[in-house]
């Protein structure tokens, strides 16, 4: 029988990309309210987190340019919570992005979750992901997205959060952000990626990979990735290692051998319980061993 103990191996993060984008408004009025059509869902595996006990729902969020949707969880009360930002994937802040901001919520977090691509399309009336990585995801500048989440989590602090105790978490793509916000932002206690890629093409808008950046990661960092994922090589994450390890970074990934991307996906054919499952606690152990 294979051995399907995670394997844990300290690494870096990798970079950005970058493409011209022409100036437009804000094509959203809300969150989506359900899930993008490109993907399949299985209902019957997806996790329900309540309300009850938390302040949950759709905000909006300063940002240059207009406001920015956002969901958000916290506990009832006056707080101040420590703050997670919950990147999303491509397919936007959907019902699983704002489950997973009540499940922060629910640990004593206020968790929130912009909707990074307004600007550019509504993802919930998109069906094709090509189109979706072609005119969304590659035309949305890392500036942008960084500046974002900066303001997300100034919104944070100003809603109820101790900014002083700030984590990053994302997913796919959004793990891929959480390692550049990682290098981007000299205020955070903890990052963990999930399963984000490491390497890729670049551009003028979006300029260096989470590889390019293992140097310069600003706190510890986490991946969780899955050893069958076929678009992330576990030897690019290990190359990124070593070049986070000599710099002296604090950065480990978690392999879980029989997983395939998007394993903590609960809505997806992807989903892999016990992983997922896994994953998170060692997320919430992260968290709290690095003051968030």
């Amino acid at each position: 029988m294979p051995d399907t103990t995670p394997t844990i191996i300290e690494t870096g993060l990798t970079g950005l990309a970058a493409y011209p984008l022409a100036r437009r408004g804000f094509v959203m009025t809300g969150l989506i309210a359900g899930l993008t059509l490109a993907t399949t869902r299985v209902e019957a595996q997806v996790i329900h987190t309540g309300t009850d006990g938390l302040d949950a729902g759709e905000t909006k969020i300063p940002v240059s340019g207009g406001e920015l949707p956002a969901y958000y969880a916290k506990p009832q009360g006056a707080g101040p919570f420590p703050v997670v930002l919950v990147i999303e994937e491509i397919f936007g802040v959907h019902d699983y992005i704002k489950d997973v901001c009540r499940r922060f919520a629910a640990q004593g977090y206020l968790a929130v979750a912009p909707e990074l691509y307004a600007r550019l399309a509504d993802l919930s009336k998109m069906t094709d992901i090509g189109q979706i990585i072609k005119d969304v995801i590659l035309k949305a500048p890392d500036a942008q997205m960084l500046a974002d989440l900066d303001a997300a989590a100034a919104w944070a602090g100003s809603n109820g959060g101790n900014t002083a105790r700030l984590a990053v978490t994302g997913f796919c793509r959004g793990g891929r952000n959480t390692w550049l916000y990682a290098a981007h932002n000299p205020q955070l206690k903890a990052a963990v990626a999930w399963y984000g890629p490491i390497t890729g093409a670049t551009s003028d808008i979006q300029p260096a990979t989470p590889a390019m950046l293992a140097d310069r990661i600003n706190c510890p960092l986490l991946g969780l990735y899955g050893g069958q994922d076929t678009g992330i090589k576990v030897a690019d994450v290990q190359a990124a290692a070593d070049k986070a390890r000599a710099a002296g970074k604090s950065v480990e990934i978690v392999i879980y051998p029989d997983a395939p991307h998007g394993f903590h996906a609960d809505y997806r054919p992807s989903y892999r319980a016990a992983d997922a499952a896994d994953g998170w606690q060692r997320l919430l152990s992260f968290f709290r061993a690095h003051g968030v």
